[in-house]
């Protein structure tokens, strides 16, 4: 075989033989149990020749001098790569399609599809929605609490939802606190946020006279981000636990150190974008992710981007074993997508 070539047909089918047998069993794989799967349609001796083959160009490695063959990232890379599109049944998918419609927000949205990539492949779920710049107010909602504490909500256009819990710096009135939201509801829906902002400070100084008492309330609630919006992604990750029944020949300090990286949103993002890059719409399969984390060498990423119907950017993934059933996960994520980017509010 010459490096890099392309593999041949019986190249191929005893690679992928290789792989699904090492995905049954976590056991280095030898020649006759390949043989045995094929019926004897070739010798342990032919297979031997190319099992040798296939480790020369970077497909198998051996553990052991005596030991069978072990499939590398480039194996399971090829592997995913002959695979045919899965699909989940008609009921997992009217089920899925169920749940988005009820649910109200993108955080819920985003949060419910975790759950359901869990369900639906015992691995790890996670999903982000990614908001843009240039968002749009859709209405504030001030809510009056103990102590001079408000809670400010935030919808915009593309349905996210920001609470934050603010102290103000004298009492308000729980109907100066309504006056405010009519005030800015009535003025600014539609707005772009930065604008709105802008807009809004410029009216306070020019009407502060006119109605002093708001304007002084609503200078103070601006003071305290009445206007303004996290633009992190909502990241959400649920399954986590599930990496504790795989075996990732991890020591528990390697073990803690991989579930701290996960507890960071912002680690996981930096995981998302470094491997989902394909197009929105484009599934990505990414095998081996040593280079995000020494920790993550047996884990496989396989997921995509999408575009809510919302407007707004989102990414779905699952996080599991390199042994992970390919073809259930992909059908898993391409489904959960397609749900997520077609569901209407």
């Amino acid at each position: 075989m010459r490096t890099d070539a392309p593999l041949n047909f019986r190249y191929q089918d005893i690679l992928t033989s290789i792989v699904r047998a090492y995905i049954d069993t976590g056991e280095p794989v030898g020649s006759r149990t390949i043989s045995k799967r094929r019926h004897n349609t070739l010798s342990p001796a032919s297979i031997r020749n190319v099992m040798a083959d296939l480790a020369d160009e970077g497909y198998l490695s051996q553990p052991h001098t005596s030991a069978g063959r072990v499939p590398t990232g480039k194996a399971f890379r090829f592997f995913v790569g002959s695979l045919a599109t899965g699909r989940v049944t008609a009921g997992e998918a009217d089920k899925m399609a169920n749940e988005f419609r009820v649910l109200e927000t993108v955080g819920e949205r985003v949060e419910r599809s975790c759950y359901i990539l869990v369900e639906l492949t015992r691995n790890v779920g996670i999903a982000a929605a990614i908001p843009e710049l240039a968002q749009e107010l859709d209405q504030i909602q001030l809510v009056p609490l103990s102590d001079r504490r408000v809670l400010m909500v935030l919808v915009t256009r593309d349905r996210m939802v920001r609470n934050r819990v603010v102290m103000l710096d004298e009492p308000t009135a729980p109907e100066e606190l309504t006056s405010i939201c009519n005030y800015v509801n009535r003025n600014f829906s539609g707005w772009q946020l930065g604008h709105a902002r802008r807009e809004l400070l410029r009216r306070i100084e020019d009407e502060r006279e006119l109605y002093h008492a708001t304007m002084h309330k609503l200078q103070m609630l601006s003071q305290k981000g009445l206007l303004e919006a996290d633009t992190s992604p909502q990241v959400h990750m649920e399954g986590a636990s599930n990496l504790l029944g795989l075996d990732l020949h991890l020591t528990r300090e390697k073990m803690r150190e991989l579930f701290h990286a996960l507890e960071e949103k912002r680690r996981l993002m930096e995981l998302l974008d470094r491997f989902l890059e394909q197009p929105p719409g484009e599934l990505a399969v990414r095998v081996g992710l040593e280079e995000a984390h020494p920790a993550m060498k047996d884990l496989a990423l396989i997921g995509m981007t999408i575009r809510m119907a919302s407007g707004l950017p989102a990414k779905v993934a699952v996080l599991g074993s390199m042994r992970m059933n390919y073809e259930r996960v992909i059908a898993a994520v391409l489904q959960t997508s397609r749900a997520l980017e077609s569901a209407q509010f």
